[in-house]
């Protein structure tokens, strides 16, 4: 999101606030009976109804949408989904959503893969709870791998449910490890380990590169907060919710990153990048063989499977440094939410609950090799049963304490943007990290407290 656009969204958001305060167990997913009977609203659930659904995406994962949505009509005969296309992110990062909520007009459900947006709306009041939904059909918060509560949740209450996720790993060539004198059996686990490993890797032609070792800013590695995260920030203040950016766990993680850049000249890395593809691209670099390790999310694997049947890999937890966090990473969570004025509530939560099953989820997970946000494995899910060995890191990751959705903040975007920023301030720039991150600081929690 623009930062234009990231001041808009708020200001509508604090217009139409001002505008609603004056207008007055199991380990398994729950599984909400054709009889979506809610507590205060038996009669009106049980009839069945409209439900109003945004979602963000086209292509195959529109079919597969569309498949979900007919699997409950039919499963549901007395409800009716009215569903709307609305890129980007269902309508989060256009403002679109936030418009809509302002204007008393909303969707009952939408579904995003900005959860940070989706996290910034429930924490300004734009968002329904879901509470009382949930506990009218059965929901248990312990069938839920513990890493997501947090994302659930605001101030004691539910706003977002996630669909599922993505973890991010390291991707490593075989071949090239043996090439390098490196044992493929053994991948860095430490950050040591992996600078160690990305410098044998690395081939020069005299000042030319041919290929890198890796490059830390590529692929998820340009997340804002993926290698904060590892490296052990936290990005805010969990009891207080203020902003916490003038970390030494950040400081750190800039200046590892910059050693790659002066290394080997970051002009020279963005020239040798310019020409990359992305990851659905027979031009990724990884693909091509221009770099050896990169970090990116589960569904790589399939990607590879489609432009590098042939390439030999293997994939790991991301390394992590001295009080950093093992076994790590940020998730990449589709989240259901409930806007605020929602006509249809409680038949929006019960299409949240079954669309989210394993079971529907299966056809996207067993190509994705994404995960379920349950604790107990399912039956409908392939890459258990088979053992795959890339499932088998991605469950392990997504189980790990160390895993988890950082900067829950109503400043995530800015926090976002600025943070991109000040790393290719520090790697282009050769700058010192920390007064840029004590600035950045002090400016967020400025909006922050705005927002308070």
């Amino acid at each position: 999101m623009k930062k234009g656009m990231t001041v808009l969204v708020s200001s509508i958001i604090s217009t139409m606030l001002l505008i609603t305060a004056c207008s007055g167990g199991s380990g398994s997913a729950p599984k909400p009976s054709n009889d979506a009977g809610t507590k205060g609203n038996e009669g009106a659930a049980a009839a069945g109804g409209d439900i109003n659904y945004w979602y963000p995406w086209g292509g195959d994962s529109e079919k597969w949408d569309k498949w979900r949505m007919e699997e409950f009509e039919t499963k549901n005969p007395t409800y009716k989904i009215n569903a709307t296309y609305v890129p980007p992110d269902g309508g989060l990062s256009n403002g679109k959503l936030v418009s809509v909520i302002s204007g008393k007009n909303p969707p009952d459900v939408v579904i995003s893969s900005d959860y940070a947006s989706a996290y910034s709306l429930a924490a300004q009041g734009a968002l329904e709870p879901m509470d009382d939904y949930l506990s009218a059909m059965g929901f248990n918060e312990s069938d839920v791998l513990p890493s997501f509560l947090p994302l659930m949740k605001r101030d004691d209450k539910t706003y977002l449910y996630p669909q599922d996720s993505n973890v991010n790993l390291l991707y490593y060539n075989v071949a090239m490890f043996r090439e390098a004198g490196l044992d493929p059996d053994n991948p860095p686990r430490t950050i040591e380990e992996l600078d160690a490993a990305a410098e044998k890797l690395t081939v020069l032609n005299g000042k030319n590169v041919e290929r890198l070792g890796f490059i830390p800013w590529i692929d998820a590695g340009d997340d804002a907060f993926l290698w904060g995260w590892v490296f052990g920030a936290n990005f805010i203040d969990d009891k207080t919710g203020d902003v916490k950016l003038n970390d030494d766990h950040l400081s750190d993680m800039y200046n590892w990153m910059n050693k790659y850049a002066q290394k080997y000249n970051p002009e020279k890395i963005k020239s040798f990048t310019s020409g990359f593809g992305g990851a659905f691209s027979p031009d990724h670099p990884f693909f091509t063989g221009k770099v050896a390790m990169t970090v990116n999310g589960n569904w790589f694997a399939n990607a590879l499977s489609i432009y590098a049947p042939d390439q030999e890999y293997r994939v790991a937890a991301i390394p992590f440094p001295a009080n950093g966090r093992e076994k790590a990473t940020t998730f990449g969570t589709n989240v259901f939410m409930i806007p605020k004025g929602a006509k249809n509530p409680e038949n929006a939560m019960k299409f949240i609950l079954f669309g989210g099953q394993p079971e529907i989820l299966a056809d996207n997970i067993n190509t994705w090799r994404s995960i379920s946000i349950y604790n107990a494995p399912s039956d409908a899910i392939k890459w258990d049963k088979e053992n795959d060995a890339v499932y088998k890191v991605v469950r392990e990751v997504a189980a790990s304490p160390n895993s988890g959705h950082p900067a829950l903040t109503p400043v995530a975007k800015e926090m976002s943007n600025e943070l991109k920023l000040l790393r290719d301030n520090v790697i282009y720039n050769n700058k010192d990290p920390k007064p840029l991150l004590e600035e950045v600081e002090k400016k967020l929690q400025k909006e922050v407290d705005k927002k308070k």
